[in-house]
């Protein structure tokens, strides 16, 4: 780790001396002597002008130095809020996302947005380093926001929407309602090639596959002050198709083998509905009370199904799954703030939660002599969770120094029916100490040390089909959350209000890891595999690049480096830590726990004023992922991205803009190796190769207000 470490900070001191010579005659850095300054960082509506912002979502995006949590789908609300706040307040929102939310509120109703990096106005950081506090105006007339645009894939259909809001006023009454409907349209097209455990190829297919359906979003946000009480009321109602068809067509290498067909398809519906309302009131002089209620629920039937013909169109094989999974989540949430002490600011909070996921699966197989069902064990079950978590922290700012520490606790009762019958009880303990240094000079370190508990996905406990890689998907019982050392020391140094730069090294020290657990020889299931740790650093810097001669334009850099340590239950031998994640190399930085060795993204802007026209670029690479399973070793490897965007206001007022995404048309590549026994303690019995053109995707789109 060391032969690392030391280039990073080698290369933070050249961005930092880059940044210093960009930042000329503005000094060193910020000059501000009194503190509360230092710790909020106000950036003017006028300061997001030159960006042509339509809404306020593209103006927090060219924050300096700050990066969009939106915080994640997780049970509990903490887990959901993020870094985000909209007048002083987290909004009471999961599903509906806080950087949602404020791509319906249009441009012209922000007056300010606050880079928040300590105490200040008794606002909690909820555990984040800093938080971005977008403030509305209350002087404007109604306003209506609207985009409309198309996307051409290159493998695909065309992808059309509209997204309309309309946000105003009405007895003493802010709301915001909007709709969004679009066509969902992707495509793939790839190759699958097979080698025998010879290294002789044996097969290959041609592959073409094809995803539409009509996705449409109505939600209403809205807030009032009913005496001294500000209440807070949000609503997401969310309805969707899919269709996803993938046709293969197989070709032997090997005399005697029989040309194939094989049809993939999933049918998908998905009915959303969340709502969540919270209440702020000032109790005493000293004493702030917050009430927050939340519900979900998310009810997704879907029908699979795999069927394979030979060269005559003969069926010869059809498997169909018929799967309904519904999941809903209900949240309350106490929260007092007590500033009584004098430089203290003492948090209670208390939170209750049920969750639940109902899972059926009624699977069968035909082989030309009729359909006959097929059992899958654990398929039909109900999963549930009734959960409090409990915290009391105190916030204390002396000087220049600020700590917060405090003590938290989580207990919970998981039961299980159907074809498992169990139930248990866990109880953790979660303490947290946060300690910041604020040098007055625009430089804050921060050392954080708290125990994190994972939140269980309950369709893990649920076992299903796997039809794209003819596989079965093993629930279990008997899992138990990841618990988490986390130990974080942090440097960030601002240059005025536009340059930034920022490290972070990072140590975990994980108990009961969650990976694919061996079952058998040949089947596994998600469960806990012993001790782990992960490590590493992250780099981020905005640079503005006046003092190059390129008027308006600002760079900002990515980095990730990590590496981590398991012994694996199959080999009994030490390795990484299982890959997670999806296929976007623009994968957010924030969280770090996708378990890839490195990640790499560069942005360049520029913003010709004169010209009301922006144009700009993104190239992003990241790490391949392993997945380690029983007889199997799985690599992804999604490689290298390039996008491009050129917009202007020129025309009307409006908005209109071009985005060119994955132009190289980067492929998405798989290994699949299958041992004829345990992995890497047997001989290879077979290997796939899979590549995948996710295809080239411009979108043209045009918005306004009125």
């Amino acid at each position: 780790m060391q032969r690392f470490i030391i280039p990073v900070i080698w290369f933070y001191c050249l961005i930092a001396s880059v940044v210093c010579v960009a930042q000329g005659a503005a000094g060193p850095g910020l000059t501000n002597t009194d503190l509360t300054d230092e710790l909020l960082v106000e950036y003017p509506a006028s300061f997001f002008r030159r960006y042509q912002p339509a809404t306020a979502l593209d103006m927090l995006r060219q924050l300096p130095g700050f990066q969009i949590d939106d915080g994640t789908s997780d049970r509990g609300f903490i887990a959901a809020v993020g870094n985000i706040l909209i007048n002083d307040v987290y909004p009471s929102v999961k599903q509906d996302t806080p950087s949602a939310l404020l791509a319906r509120i249009a441009a012209n109703q922000v007056a300010r947005i606050e880079l928040i990096r300590g105490q200040v106005r008794g606002i909690d950081l909820q555990g984040q380093s800093q938080v971005a506090n977008v403030i509305l105006r209350a002087d404007l007339p109604p306003v209506v926001r609207w985009d409309a645009y198309v996307r051409q894939h290159s493998d695909g259909p065309l992808k059309p929407g509209v997204d309309t809001s309309l946000s105003h006023r009405w007895n003493e009454i802010d709301y915001n309602v909007g709709v969004r409907i679009e066509r969902e349209a992707n495509g793939e097209t790839g190759t699958d090639s097979f080698i025998g455990g010879n290294g002789t190829p044996f097969e290959e297919s041609s592959v073409e596959q094809i995803a539409t359906g009509i996705d449409l979003t109505a939600t209403i946000n809205a807030s009032s002050l009913i005496g001294q009480t500000l209440t807070q009321f949000n609503t997401r109602t969310h309805y969707e198709t899919r269709d996803r068809r993938e046709d293969s067509e197989f070709s032997p290498f090997l005399t005697g083998g029989v040309p194939r067909h094989e049809f993939v398809g999933n049918d998908m519906t998905i009915k959303q509905f969340e709502i969540g309302a919270d209440a702020l009131r000032n109790l005493s002089t000293s004493l702030v009370g917050k009430a927050i209620f939340q519900f979900f629920l998310d009810s997704t039937p879907r029908i699979t199904s795999r069927i394979l013909t030979d060269e005559d169109g003969v069926q010869t094989l059809a498997r169909v799954a018929d799967i309904t999974d519904v999941a809903t989540e209900t949240i309350a949430r106490i929260e007092l703030d007590w500033t009584g002490i004098e430089d203290h600011n003492i948090q209670f909070n208390i939170e209750g939660a049920y969750n639940s996921v109902d899972g059926t699966l009624e699977q069968t197989i035909d082989r030309g002599m009729g359909a006959v069902l097929v059992d899958i064990p654990g398929s039909n079950s109900l999963v549930e969770e009734l959960r409090a978590d409990f915290l009391i922290k105190d916030t204390w700012g002396t000087g220049q120094l600020e700590l917060d520490y405090g003590l938290g606790a989580e207990v919970s009762n998981i039961s299980q029916t159907g074809d498992f019958e169990q139930e248990r009880n866990f109880f953790f303990i979660k303490p947290h100490t946060i300690l910041t240094y604020s040098s007055g000079d625009g430089g804050q370190t921060k050392a954080r040390v708290a125990r994190e508990i994972a939140q269980l996905d309950f369709d893990d406990f649920i076992s299903t089909t796997v039809f794209e890689d003819n596989e079965l998907s093993l629930g279990n019982p008997n899992l138990r959350p990841d618990a988490t050392w986390v130990a974080e020391l942090s440097h960030e140094r601002r240059f005025g209000q536009e340059s930034v730069i920022k490290v972070i090294a990072f140590h975990h020290w994980i108990s009961n890891v969650l990976d694919l657990l061996p079952l058998s020889d040949t089947d596994e299931a998600p469960g806990n595999i012993g001790s782990g740790r992960r490590w590493g650093v992250e780099l981020e810097g905005t640079i503005p690049l006046e003092w190059l001669g390129l008027s308006g334009a600002k760079f900002d850099l990515s980095l990730l480096w990590q590496d981590s340590t398991v012994i694996d239950p199959v080999t009994g031998q030490s390795r990484v830590l299982s890959g997670q994640g999806g296929v976007n190399a623009y994968r957010s930085l924030l969280g770090g726990n996708n378990n890839i060795r490195y990640l790499v993204r560069l942005k360049f802007r520029q913003d010709l004023e004169a010209a009301k026209v922006a144009w700009g670029w993104s190239v992003a690479e990241r790490d391949h992922r392993q997945l380690f399973k029983v007889n199997e070793f799985d690599v992804h490897n999604e490689g290298f991205a390039i996008d491009a965007f050129i917009e202007t206001t020129r025309w009307q007022g409006f908005k209109v803009s071009i985005v060119g995404d994955n132009l190289l048309r980067f492929k998405q590549n798989r290994y699949r190796t299958f041992y004829t026994g345990l992995r890497g303690l047997s001989a290879v019995e077979s290997q796939e190769f899979r590549t995948r053109f996710n295809g080239r995707r411009i979108t043209l789109t045009v918005s306004g207000n009125f």
